[in-house]
């Protein structure tokens, strides 16, 4: 990467940038009438769930990072359908727009729209020749 580029890690403010946008996300996450059960019947200690996930949104723009676990895997027994990430692509989106700045805010939902398609096709048993590559 070309020392002068900024990441997108840099340009959100780092991990403070993250957790800002990761909690007020969210707290509107736990609150939906669509995926909110499905959070809040999983997760049980909110602020080691939101640790783990800013640590994957490290990696994923660039930033330093710790994460390591098996996202796909993590996400089979759910039971979600389409209307399940429609949801949630729609909060990411609307936080992305509040806390970050317009372009940054693109970088983010992109990367979570990509994301999103192949955990989709994934979840679906359709993830012939679609690696979810998070970092190289």
């Amino acid at each position: 990467m070309n020392q002068d580029i900024p990441s997108l890690f840099d340009r959100i403010d780092g991990r403070e940038g993250i957790s800002t946008l990761l909690r007020h996300f969210y707290a509107d996450v736990r609150q939906h009438r669509l995926i909110g059960p499905v959070f809040n019947e999983r997760i049980k200690d909110w602020p080691a769930h939101l640790a783990k996930i800013g640590e994957f949104w490290a990696r994923v723009t660039g930033g330093p990072s710790s994460y390591s676990g098996q996202m796909p895997t993590k996400h089979l027994s759910l039971g979600l359908e389409p209307r399940h990430f429609g949801a949630w692509l729609e909060l990411w989106d609307s936080n992305c727009r509040g806390y970050l700045k317009p372009r940054e805010a693109q970088e983010m939902s992109a990367l979570a729209h990509e994301i999103g398609r192949r955990l989709r096709n994934i979840v679906s048993g359709d993830s012939e020749g679609i690696p979810l590559v998070i970092c190289d």
